[in-house]
């Protein structure tokens, strides 16, 4: 369970709670911006701002919130002895905004489990809070339009951060999702170690006897030929895209759909005579050289591997690659 949602928890049982949030690092920080750690007027606490160099401090803060009401932005140095504890070369500094915990929380988890982009927006002086969606701002506190356009672009990046305004806008994603093709040996290997990297993962194949022989775990799998499957899972900007079949009628069609998506990342795997071959019938179909530089083929970093475990570990590693390089450092 993360913070946000023991704070719920706890909320709804009547403990007296407080909401401490990384907004700012210099150097090596422990944890993103954006992290949370929930914490209740008993001291108990849930979550993490520094991987255990400040949390202490924090939690005073927290209580001291709890009991004055108002809101605190501190800043904490991390000491290259301190970093080091937490596996970091060296040290570096890091804000946290602690504030008795926002009013809005249960419309902030409801909204979570909606799986659509937002972000709170929130003024560390003040306290004052509002909650932007994609046609909707709810909340106490005013924005202007080019502060609404400068919100909108952050969440459209996936972007926690402080305005020039000293606005702190947290940006609620939808976990970044991974579509496999073809439930193979790989398949096995790479869909619970997307599931733990915290992908969801959808897994699809026609062939009923592979997505049903148990190997897959509780990975949710379609018994769908690619075109139909990737009708009904959309991808979008936050989704990864990995055929692995070697079959061009389950691969290419799942391609082709990827291709008229926004994926973040497609990769297919083979080696790179089938990859050539690959493409030339992806130029039959009418897409063209830079439609196709995308596809990531043969898939994953090159580190000569061989097993399938040692193969998906490589695409594992290629498409956060993709989803930290292209969107930026994200909250965790």
């Amino acid at each position: 369970m993360d913070p946000l949602a023991h704070l719920a928890l706890w909320t709804a049982d009547g403990k007296r709670t407080a909401l401490a949030t990384v907004v700012a690092t210099w150097g090596s920080s422990p944890r993103p911006v954006g992290s949370h750690m929930a914490v209740q007027d008993s001291g108990d606490f849930a979550g993490s701002v520094s991987g255990g160099c400040i949390e202490g401090a924090v939690v005073e803060a927290a209580l001291d919130a709890i009991k004055t009401g108002a809101p605190k932005l501190l800043e904490y140095g991390v000491s290259n002895e301190e970093a080091w504890e937490v596996g970091l070369a060296c040290g570096g500094r890091v804000q946290v905004f602690v504030e008795p915990a926002p009013q809005d929380i249960p419309s902030i988890e409801a909204l979570r489990a909606e799986k659509h982009p937002f972000a709170t927006v929130t003024d560390m002086t003040s306290g004052h809070r509002a909650v932007v969606q994609a046609t909707a701002v709810q909340g106490n506190l005013t924005l202007s339009q080019a502060q609404m356009a400068d919100i909108r672009s952050r969440i459209a990046a996936d972007h926690s951060g402080v305005t020039i305004e000293g606005l702190f806008v947290r940006v609620y994603a939808p976990p970044a999702r991974m579509v496999i093709v073809g439930a193979v040996h790989i398949a096995q290997a790479l869909a619970p170690m997307a599931k733990l990297a915290g992908f969801d993962v959808v897994v699809i194949d026609p062939r009923e006897a592979f997505v049903r022989s148990g190997s897959l775990g509780d990975v949710q799998a379609l018994v769908e030929w690619p075109d139909d499957g990737m009708q009904q899972v959309k991808p979008d900007m936050r989704t990864a895209v990995v055929t692995l079949t070697h079959d061009p009628k389950l691969d290419d069609p799942a391609l082709a759909a990827a291709l008229r998506s926004d994926a973040f990342y497609i990769g297919a795997l083979g080696s790179r005579k089938t990859h050539a071959k690959r493409l030339e019938r992806l130029g039959a179909l009418g897409f063209t050289p830079s439609d196709t530089a995308r596809i990531h083929g043969p898939v994953g970093l090159d580190i000569n591997a061989l097993t399938p475990a040692e193969i998906a570990i490589s695409i594992m590693a290629q498409v956060i690659e993709g989803l930290r390089t292209e969107k930026g450092e994200r909250a965790a």
